[in-house]
């Protein structure tokens, strides 16, 4: 067994016992169920962890991860996710946050070829695609990267908010609100996009379902 192995276990015994000190009650508490008011969907990026950016404790976010932060209308696991923090949690926010430095946004910007993940990178390429004419006019290289991942956050936001889940949910008059975040690594904040939605009608006319 390695160290690193070893090491991780001992960190759960710690853990436990540190929260055990502060509250007897902690984890039965926990156990009795989750009301989160919030929906996290970001990056897999090791560097990313959902509840400490924010400062949340256990139970007060619902998470989903995958490369790049995406919302592709045909991942069941985010659909999935999506439908029961709406449906059954009730959470009134759903933050999108990508990462400036993301791995996969960068590959999308290439023609390099990774393995089976090049068929999940081509979505952000729709993206790079999409918006080609105003990244191509920025000519510093880091910049151009700064605004894709940008770019890429607002497009996310906007399909979260084209879905049958949501906009069910806003036609229920449930309070629910998209939001797009970016997280600066080297800096531990994170950029509100300001890129809002809280009702169907924020979205053109084509993407509004008769629902």
């Amino acid at each position: 067994m390695s160290d690193f192995y070893k090491r991780i276990l001992e960190n759960n015994r710690e853990w436990v016992e540190s929260q055990l000190a502060i509250d007897p009650n902690y984890f039965k508490d926990l156990s009795k169920g989750q009301n989160p008011p919030l929906l996290w969907i970001g990056c897999s990026d090791s560097r990313v962890p959902a509840n400490e950016i924010i400062g949340a404790k256990p139970g007060e976010v619902f998470v989903h991860r995958n490369i790049a932060n995406m919302v592709i209308h045909t991942d069941m696991n985010m659909l999935s996710v999506l439908d029961y923090a709406v449906n059954v949690l009730k959470v009134k926010h759903v933050i999108v946050c990508g990462h400036y430095g993301c791995g996969g946004v960068k590959a999308a910007m290439t023609n390099g070829s990774f393995g089976i993940i090049d068929n999940w990178i081509r979505h952000i390429k729709d993206v790079y695609r999409l918006n080609k004419k105003e990244l191509g006019a920025i000519q510093d290289e880091d910049a151009r990267f700064n605004k894709f991942v940008e770019i890429n956050v607002k497009e996310q936001v906007s399909d979260l908010a084209k879905t049958s889940i949501v906009q069910s949910a806003w036609k229920n008059g449930q309070e629910l609100t998209l939001h797009g975040w970016v997280y600066g690594l080297n800096s531990g904040f994170v950029t509100d996009l300001e890129v809002n939605y809280s009702s169907n009608e924020d979205l053109p006319e084509i993407y509004q379902l008769d629902i």
